[in-house]
């Protein structure tokens, strides 16, 4: 049925409702700070490995994977890598300029740890902007995706709605992760669940920007796959599972990124 609705709209549109139904559940993982009345550090730590375990998994059988098949329609056999690895190298710097410019703050950091620029901005608008960060690789991935609609029809449209679905499902327990942390930092629940869930709306901006960039630049396609695979392994390295390996769950996190990466790869073998 989800097949069926794709295939008949734009690819731009479907960009956008698909990055709007990833924003969804993250508010919806926001919602669990109006039953919680503290912080489990365990349960956050396994939730932020999931979604560490869910990009990477995402970022090869999602991006990379067809970014290679895609350039070997342009390139020699041998050289079909050449857009996969640029595309890589070119997306994760893009996240690297991004962390060193924006101020923010990750996730089970103290104060004196932000990153960026140097400001006096509040604690919980650091957080905000370091899950903001977060969040435009995996707008910009489902976007490109439903992009490459345009010319690759059918074939991939189903792992575009499959890796919809794998973000979604990851920013159920983000929307979680960054809900729960701001409310430890006295901010009010239903604050804390504000700015939970905004913290995902540069998802469908991304999105959007990332369908129309690759439906009138066509050459760029297998390029952008690798950029949007690129940003999302930097944002895991850099931030997620550093994030996690703070405290003493740092086992639970790298079950709970094991059984991310699982989950991703099953949806995509198993759907695509």
């Amino acid at each position: 049925m989800l097949f069926d609705f794709f295939k008949d709209i734009h690819p731009v549109l479907a960009a956008l409702i698909a990055t709007i139904f990833t924003w969804l559940l993250t508010a919806l993982g926001a919602t669990l700070v109006f039953f919680f009345k503290r912080e489990n550090r365990g349960l956050l730590d396994a939730m932020l490995g999931f979604t560490g375990g869910v990009m990477i998994a995402a970022s090869f059988w999602s991006l990379l994977s067809p970014s290679i098949e895609l350039a070997g329609k342009s390139f020699a056999e041998s050289w079909k890598w050449v857009p996969a690895a640029v595309g890589f190298i070119t997306g994760a710097l893009f996240v690297f300029v991004l962390d060193k410019k924006m101020p923010h703050l990750h996730i089970n950091f103290d104060i004196k740890d932000k990153e960026g620029i140097k400001t006096d901005l509040h604690h919980t608008t650091l957080l905000i902007l370091a899950i903001t960060l977060h969040n435009i690789p995996e707008g910009l991935a489902v976007g490109v995706l439903f992009g490459a609609t345009a010319y690759g029809g059918e074939e991939m449209l189903i792992p575009a709605i499959t890796l919809a679905i794998g973000i979604g499902i990851q920013n159920f327990p983000e929307g979680f992760a960054v809900a729960m942390p701001l409310r430890r930092a006295g901010v009010s629940r239903f604050k804390s669940f504000w700015f939970g869930q905004l913290s995902a709306i540069v998802e469908p901006i991304a999105g959007v920007i990332g369908a129309a960039l690759v439906i009138y630049i066509e050459p760029m396609l297998p390029y952008a796959l690798a950029f949007a695979a690129g940003a999302m392994v930097y944002v895991v390295v850099e931030e997620v599972i550093p994030e996690t390996q703070r405290d003493k769950y740092t086992d639970i996190a790298v079950l709970g990124f094991i059984a991310g990466f699982v989950v991703m790869m099953a949806l995509d073998v198993g759907l695509g």
